[in-house]
């Protein structure tokens, strides 16, 4: 249903898409904003930045969530919703320090009153504690190191584990020796390099190399890579600036957004909508698992063209922040309407 609606966007907007899903002709546009209301005071359409080479042919396969907003209300209309989001690059801008990543009290605050109406989770590749000391909310599930440490909101809490934190789920908990041990010797391997550093994730380490010189890159990635290659319990991925270093257990973003669906019980709901907002490439695990249902809604964080399966796009934080906004305006009128 939602990607017949996405084919005729393209054709309405002049745009004509074969089904390998490549442009046979692009006419350079600005989307309409479907809306009368502004947003909270951010525009509702997003414009095609200047000066980057095939963003409209790009936006033509990844409409802007925002233009196809009323589509997806529609869609969702007596559905349940369930909202998965990102935090770095999604609420938060990418910074040089990753301990500057701080959200906006406005984006706290949408994202608040979205989990009033929605079941919502923070997914993110940074250690669970910190993305709560980040979100400073109590009524969302947090799921750090890519969803290998998920924590329920109080009052959601079912379980405990064997160390009494309440609600926790850690598939990877018996790799902690290990990963601290490699921690360790990740610390040692990039010590001379200049403007490097670790991060403790807990279950996954970080090694950022935003603030690297550009010519000491690839010697960092090529040192980080050979510690890796030499052993079988890791693996490595990459990220914006960062290489993150992960136990290799079949486990990503992806599957902590079904562990997370089948805790709330929607496992098996054919009347759910899982809705994802993201901007890393680890996020495409999760719109993978959304694509497979062929219900949902994946939507990439980008400003310039990139590979993605995600079906709708918002160009960065600020645009995350309108669509969030909306979507709580959404329910709740829809709430005062059915009184």
């Amino acid at each position: 249903m939602m990607m017949r609606k996405l084919t005729k966007f393209n054709h309405t907007m002049g745009f004509q898409i074969t089904h390998s899903n490549k442009p046979k002709k692009v006419k350079p546009f600005s989307c309409p904003n479907n809306d009368d209301d502004n947003n909270g005071g951010t525009n509702g359409g997003s414009l095609i930045p200047d000066g980057v080479p095939g963003y409209a042919s790009w936006l033509a396969k990844h409409p802007s969530a925002l233009n196809m907003f009323d589509s997806i209300t529609k869609e969702a209309k007596g559905k349940k919703v369930v909202v998965f989001l990102d935090y770095d690059g999604t609420l938060s801008p990418i910074v040089d320090d990753p301990d500057k990543a701080f959200m906006s009290a406005e984006m706290r605050m949408a994202v608040r009153e979205v989990a009033k109406h929605f079941p919502t989770s923070i997914i993110s590749g940074r250690r669970r504690e910190r993305v709560k000391e980040f979100v400073q909310l109590s009524n969302v599930y947090y799921a750090g190191s890519h969803g290998l440490d998920i924590m329920a909101p109080p009052r959601a809490v079912k379980a405990c584990d064997k160390k009494g934190n309440e609600g926790a789920f850690q598939p990877a908990k018996l790799f902690l020796p290990a990963i601290q041990e490699m921690s360790i010797e990740l610390e040692d391997t990039i010590r001379e390099i200049q403007g490097a550093r670790i991060e403790d994730n807990k279950f996954c380490i970080s090694v950022h190399y935003r603030q690297v010189p550009p010519k000491d890159h690839e010697m960092l990635k090529e040192k980080v890579k050979s510690l890796v290659g030499n052993r079988p319990n890791f693996r490595l991925t990459e990220g914006k600036m960062v290489l993150e270093v992960r136990p290799s257990i079949e486990w990503n973003k992806g599957d902590a957004l079904n562990y997370l669906l089948d805790t709330l019980g929607f496992s098996n709901a054919k009347d759910v909508l899982p809705l994802y907002i993201g901007d890393d490439r680890t996020d495409e695990d999760a719109f993978k698992v959304i694509a497979s249902r062929r219900e949902g809604f994946p939507i990439i964080v980008s400003s310039i063209p990139k590979d993605t399966i995600a079906w709708f796009s918002l160009r960065d934080p600020s645009e995350v922040l309108a669509f969030l906004l909306r979507l709580a305006k959404w329910k709740k009128s829809e709430i005062q309407f059915f009184k």
